[in-house]
């Protein structure tokens, strides 16, 4: 299947291309269609720093904005927790959902530059959820070249969801594989 669109991510390219083929020749598909497709990331963060400094909620959100491109959205506190200190409502977390364009190219970003400048990598725990989206927790931000350690407030994680459209991780795993997601084995 050729798909040629000039004005899309090299990722998605690359998707429509070769992985779709792969996907029918693998796994005996009789319509392209049935080939598991990316459908959204989701990326957050906790901060439960965030109820004694509210400073720390203003630069994590700088953070991940810088890194997804994309304006955050502000996760409040369901419930009172008085050992925490926490009230209901208050703000301890952020998090973003991407989907198209901005989603292909997070994901190029993550597997090709981000992932290679972890520490000690030796490749991603398959995490599926039985429904073939993946799980990735990343424990520190600075991986990503758009930030600069010096302006971050300390070092925090976030965890990051790819949820495909696959009934069964053996898909969702083959399909972020052949995307290049460097799984242990």
């Amino acid at each position: 299947m050729n798909f040629v669109k000039n004005n899309y991510p090299r990722l998605k390219q690359y998707y429509y291309d070769k992985i779709i083929n792969n996907f029918i020749s693998n796994y005996k598909l009789k319509n392209p269609m049935q080939a598991p497709r990316l459908m959204k990331i989701l990326i957050s963060t906790g901060l439960g720093e965030a109820v004694k400094n509210t400073q720390i909620l203003k630069t994590n959100r700088d953070c991940i904005e810088k890194i997804c491109g994309q304006k955050s959205i502000t996760m409040k506190a369901k419930k009172s927790i008085s050992s925490f200190k926490l009230r209901s409502g208050m703000d301890i977390g952020l998090k973003i959902t991407l989907r198209r364009n901005r989603m292909w190219e997070f994901l190029d970003r993550f597997i090709n530059i981000a992932l290679p400048r972890v520490r000690d990598f030796r490749g991603i725990h398959s995490n599926f959820d039985g429904s073939g989206n993946c799980t990735i927790g990343i424990k520190e931000q600075i991986i990503f070249p758009e930030i600069d350690y010096v302006q971050a407030s300390g070092i925090k994680g976030m965890n990051i969801t790819i949820v495909t459209s696959s009934n069964k991780d053996i898909y969702g795993k083959f399909l972020l594989s052949q995307l290049g997601m460097p799984f242990k084995h």
